[in-house]
């Protein structure tokens, strides 16, 4: 990482998205209601691009968030192969922890993969929200369920066959 980073707060229909971008990637995204950075201004190129994928993404391009180049701050390999892994799941579709654990060749740690989920640092974009509970419950969000419904529901994703409301 060469160049300086940015973070800027955009506004979206799940409140502001803070985002912390770097050499025109991102690195962090934080959904707050109340921003605590200044809102996006013409002189951040990097977080510009981002911001205008993520509207296209929220105005219904859903593919539109996998053009955003992602680089976390954080994490160990393991948790990188899971939000690698999360990035492989199409918009529209979810998966379980289990099976994102089968993704990463770690069939049995299941838990682990969910501690990663939990502890995604650029969720939407990476998608956490698309995962859910072998039986079809929502599991945890770390940005809150109303707003993983929301995600789903903007998705037009299934679960146990019918399409999420």
């Amino acid at each position: 990482m060469n160049g300086a980073m940015d973070i800027a707060a955009i506004e979206t229909p799940l409140g502001y998205l803070e985002l912390s971008v770097a050499d025109d990637h991102l690195n962090a995204v934080d959904v707050v209601d109340t921003p605590t950075v200044a809102p996006l201004g013409r002189h951040a190129p990097g977080p510009a691009r981002v911001a205008a994928l993520l509207r296209a993404y929220f105005d219904g391009d859903l593919g539109a968030i996998d053009e955003i180049p992602v680089r976390p701050l954080i994490g160990t390999s393991f948790m990188r192969d899971v939000w690698a892994a999360l990035r492989s799941v199409p918009a529209g579709e979810t998966c379980s922890y289990r099976e994102l654990a089968e993704m990463v060749g770690r069939p049995t740690a299941f838990r682990a993969v969910g501690q990663a989920n939990g502890r995604n640092p650029t969720g939407i974009v990476v998608p956490c929200h698309r995962v859910i509970a072998s039986d079809g419950r929502l599991g945890g969000y770390t940005g809150g369920l109303d707003r993983k419904r929301w995600l789903l529901a903007h998705e037009g994703a299934q679960v146990n066959g019918e399409t999420f409301v």
